[in-house]
């Protein structure tokens, strides 16, 4: 997605550690504009797949999910990362470790917002080593839901995520695939 890449070169700090900070626009401060036209692409790349649900993890992803499901008209899940008094019933339940927050997350979902019978599409902001997307994969596995995709607006493809992902046969669709930030320099996977 030219207009992501654009973006990220624009605002999108590099930072020690493979660390690519997009707070500006994508996960502090939200662009609104730019959200909306990355659920429109989610929409087109994932077109005619019968999708009824959307499923991400809070709290960067919680945005970017309900933009995208505007423009499929279904309802989003997330998974929380923490354990709440709101929670009613059983729970899917996986665990997940944050590169960013160096620490584990159980993160789960009530059992009745997820069924046999959903198509879901997972919707992220970013996939590295793949963490909290094989959590949330495993949590659609313990439901018995159809995973149909992944949406995930930036990868960073010199990390092995993305590999093992499409390596378990998940279809995922990346709108932005850094192949390096070496020096301050992004350097960014033809699509």
């Amino acid at each position: 997605m030219q207009l992501l890449q654009e973006r990220i070169i624009k605002d999108g700090i590099v930072k020690d550690g493979d660390i690519l900070k997009v707070d500006s626009f994508l996960n502090h401060q939200i662009d609104i504009d730019l959200y909306d036209k990355i659920g429109a692409e989610f929409k087109r790349l994932f077109l005619g797949k019968n999708i009824n649900k959307i499923l991400t993890i809070e709290a960067s992803g919680i945005g970017l999910a309900c933009v995208t499901a505007q423009h499929f008209h279904v309802p989003v899940v997330f998974a929380k990362k923490t354990l709440s008094k709101n929670l009613d019933g059983e729970t899917y339940l996986s665990s997940v470790y944050s590169y960013t927050h160096q620490k584990n997350y159980d993160v789960q979902v009530e059992k009745k917002f997820l069924t046999k019978d959903d198509r879901i599409l997972i919707i992220d902001d970013f996939l590295a080593r793949g963490k909290a997307l094989l959590g949330l994969i495993d949590i659609v596995e313990q439901s018995g839901a159809s995973l149909i995709g992944a949406g995930i607006v930036i990868e960073k493809g010199f990390q092995e995520g993305g590999a093992i992902i499409r390596n378990m046969g998940v279809d995922v669709k990346s709108l932005a695939i850094i192949d390096s930030m070496e020096n301050g320099k992004i350097v960014f996977r033809n699509l």
